[in-house]
This record gives structure tokens, C-alpha cells and sequence, in this order.
């Protein structure tokens, strides 16, 4: 019997115990410079160890969905032991750096404990709780992905000012020690998640045909363009979300606002996080959960359209109006950039059934991998290749022209994830929803 309590302590509490350890990789801007320092190599150097975390995320869902589907205690468990293993792996080889300036093995250790062992702990562990709650929540299943996916996106907001407090009050090594420490903090959190987290007793895996089928199988139940488009879609959300958002400090700094870049940062994660639990409640009170994909993308483009027309952020230092408009966008997109990922689940769910949902939730967070690797990336591209930097009455070293530019980008991604989510996307038909039940 599901009780109340049953939900809490068998799904949403340990999701979130799960989520918010997993989600400090996004705390990455926090310590990436120190790293950097402490063993002597580029700051562009290091940054490859987040983009391979991210990259093996995706891919680790995409290729461990069918584990997370059979056994999500065995999937929570290798979620546990890998994430913190990476954290601990990771702390190793940055004091194995400190004392060997500039050794490639340090570097190579590093990718491989935070890109590749903590990114197969990133994708376990993201995915294991997500069935687990569409069967506790059926009836608000998006609030109940939103919940954990929100912790996902607070984590960053809650474990940064921890992690610079530790940098501070560590003494020499707090780089490293600060990560020794919360590979051991983020163990216990996880495995306690691993050891509460069970599905409804007396439940039974729907459509039992699919089971023995593959995830190929399973798509073609509906056209394939339906789910090539909700790829693309996530596909795009991301990659638009992660050019702005990389850029966001910066932009931010460009509007005359330096002395409010943490106070701004803190904001747009909790946007981020209201995203994902906001878009994806409303969503439950929705026919189609499509429906919220075109609100994203619309309000995405509309806000976009207006900082390109009145040029806002190169011209928005001391001009209030404009200041307010590329505040919006920049919280804009954190919203929809997290509701994109609570939603997911919940529409392939609707299109799909919840029979193979894990492991076919777990293919499309192959676009996050994907998304990992081009998002910033391009973003990074078009501001060193466009405009011209300037030093402003801070010291920053800024390219007022070239954080404008990436919104050419945006914005044309952006209508085309629109024109996916009105054409590809399509409704279920009622013949479609009774076959799934």
C-alpha cells in the first residue's frame, strides 16, 4: 500500500539525497581555477576534466539504462561507489600535481576520476531514482521528477558557498583536501539514498512484451521523426542553456553589475531549480506535456529577440531598462533550461509507456553528453572570434560584442527546437494513450 509516508521515505527522499550529491558537478566554476594553479597547468586545461564528466554522464545513462531498468538497487549502489571514488580519485591527483608541477599523469588522472568514474556515477545515479518516482507519484509524476531533478539543479546552490568556505579555511592543500573530504561526505548521502530508495511493493512492470524488446523497438511504436524530435529538442535546450549560462558572469559584468555576480549567480540557480520543479508540476495539469517544451522556446526566443533588438548587452551598462532585459534572459533561460530536464522523463513516459522508461531515458540523455561538449564550447568560439575584448573600470577583461553575437545562435536554435516541438512532437491520439495503459 502507498502510503504518504512510504513516498517520502522510498522515493523522494532518497532521490534527493542522490540528486543533490550528484548535481555539485555543476560547482566545477567554483574550484576549476585553484586546480589549475595547484598543478601548474592552463585553466583551458582543466576544463576539459568537466566537459568529459558531462560527455560520460550522457553516455553512461545512454549505455547503463538497462541496468538502472532491472535492479535500480544495484544501479544506486554502483551510482554511490563511482561518484565518490571519482571525488576521492580526483583529490588524489590534484596533490599528486602539487607535488609534481605541471606532470601530464596529473592531469590524465584528473580527466579520468572526474570525467570518466565520476561521470559514470553522475548517469547512474541520475537515472536511478526517476522510475522509482513516476511509481510512487502517478498522479504528478512531473512534480514528483521535478522534486529530484530540482535537487539536482540547487545542489550547486547550496554546496558552492560549503566548497569556498572550505577553500578558505583549509590551509595550503584545501584544494585537494576540500575533495577528500566530500568524496567521503557525498558516500554516506549517496549510499543512505541507495539503501532507502525502493519501488511500490505488488507493483508489476507494465507491457510485458516490451520487456524482452530493445529500446529500438520501443521507439518505433510511435513514428520515429516523434522521437528524433524530443531528442533534438533536449538536444538544443541544453546546447543554448550551457552557451549563455557559461557566458552568464561575464554578460553579467558587461551591464555594469561586477559587485553582483554572486548574488545574480545565486538567483539564476534558484530559477534553475524552480524550473525544474515549476515546469514540470504545471505540466501534470496539462493534456500534453509538449505543451510546456513551446512555452520554454517561446519565452526563450521572445526574451532573446529583445536583447538582440535593443543590443543589451553591449549597451545596458547604466541604462536600467535594458539591464532588466538581459537580467530576464539570463533567468529566463535558467528556467527553461531546467524544466527541459525535469520534463523529459515525464513526456517519453506519455509517448512510450513505462515499461522501458529508465533505459530509454537514459538514451536521451545522450543529447546532455552531446550538449556537454558543444554548448560552452561554441559559445567560447564565437566570443574569442567576434568582437573585440575591453578592459572595463573593474579590471575585467570583457567582449561586450561577442556575448551578443552567441545569441544569433540561440535564437535560431531556439526556433528550430520550436518548429520540432509543434511538427515532430506530435499528440498522443486516444487509441495511442489506451495502448499504453
Amino acid at each position: 500500500m502507498k502510503t504518504s509516508q512510504n513516498k517520502w521515505v522510498c522515493a523522494a527522499i532518497p532521490a534527493l539525497l542522490l540528486h543533490c550529491s550528484i548535481g555539485t558537478v555543476y560547482c566545477w566554476s567554483i574550484f576549476s581555477q585553484e586546480i589549475a594553479d595547484y598543478i601548474g597547468f592552463s585553466k583551458g586545461a582543466t576544463e576539459w576534466a568537466f566537459s568529459f564528466a558531462i560527455f560520460f554522464l550522457g553516455m553512461s545513462a545512454a549505455f547503463l539504462g538497462n541496468v538502472v531498468e532491472k535492479d535500480i538497487h544495484k544501479s544506486s549502489l554502483i551510482a554511490s561507489i563511482c561518484f565518490a571514488a571519482g571525488m576521492a580519485g580526483t583529490g588524489f591527483f590534484i596533490y599528486y600535481g602539487g607535488q609534481h608541477q605541471a606532470s601530464p599523469l596529473a592531469l590524465i588522472g584528473i580527466y579520468v576520476c572526474y570525467g570518466f568514474i565520476m561521470g559514470i556515477g553522475l548517469g547512474t545515479g541520475y537515472l536511478s531514482p526517476v522510475k522509482t518516482l513516476m511509481l510512487w507519484f502517478e498522479d504528478r509524476k512531473g512534480l514528483a521528477t521535478g522534486l529530484a531533478v530540482a535537487g539536482f539543479g540547487a545542489a550547486k546552490a547550496i554546496a558552492s558557498p560549503i566548497m569556498q568556505a572550505m577553500l578558505d579555511n583549509l590551509g595550503d592543500g584545501g584544494i585537494y583536501k576540500m575533495f577528500l573530504i566530500l568524496a567521503v561526505v557525498y558516500f554516506v548521502m549517496m549510499f543512505a539514498g541507495h539503501i532507502l530508495l525502493k519501488k511500490p511493493e505488488g507493483w508489476h512492470e507494465p507491457q510485458k512484451k516490451e520487456k524482452g524488446q530493445g529500446i529500438l523497438s520501443v521507439i518505433k511504436t510511435r513514428p520515429v521523426a516523434n522521437y528524433i524530435g524530443i531528442w533534438l529538442m533536449f538536444y538544443i535546450n541544453i546546447t543554448c542553456g550551457l552557451a549563455l549560462i557559461s557566458q552568464e558572469k561575464m554578460i553579467v559584468k558587461c551591464i555594469g553589475l561586477a559587485g553582483a555576480v554572486g548574488v545574480i549567480s545565486t538567483v539564476s540557480a534558484v530559477f534553475n531549480a524552480g524550473g525544474r520543479l515549476g515546469f514540470s508540476a504545471w505540466a501534470d495539469t496539462m493534456k500534453d506535456r509538449n505543451t510546456i517544451y513551446k512555452l520554454i522556446f517561446i519565452l526563450s526566443i521572445v526574451f532573446t529577440g529583445l536583447v538582440m533588438l535593443t543590443g543589451g548587452i553591449k549597451n545596458g551598462q547604466g541604462n536600467i531598462l535594458l539591464t532588466v532585459l538581459v537580467l530576464g534572459l539570463i533567468f529566463v533561460v535558467n528556467a527553461g533550461y531546467g524544466g527541459g530536464f525535469s520534463n523529459v522523463p515525464t513526456l517519453l513516459s506519455d509517448h512510450y509507456g513505462m515499461g522501458s522508461i529508465s533505459a530509454l531515458h537514459g538514451i536521451t540523455l545522450s543529447a546532455w553528453a552531446f550538449a556537454g561538449l558543444t554548448g560552452n564550447q561554441v559559445a567560447n568560439l564565437i566570443v574569442n572570434k567576434t568582437g573585440e575584448f575591453i578592459t572595463d573600470s573593474h579590471g575585467n577583461d570583457i567582449n561586450p560584442v561577442g556575448y551578443q553575437n552567441v545569441l544569433y545562435l540561440t535564437i535560431v536554435l531556439y526556433i528550430i527546437a520550436l518548429l520540432m516541438s509543434i511538427f515532430l512532437v506530435r499528440p498522443m491520439s486516444i487509441e495511442e494513450k489506451a495502448k499504453l495503459k
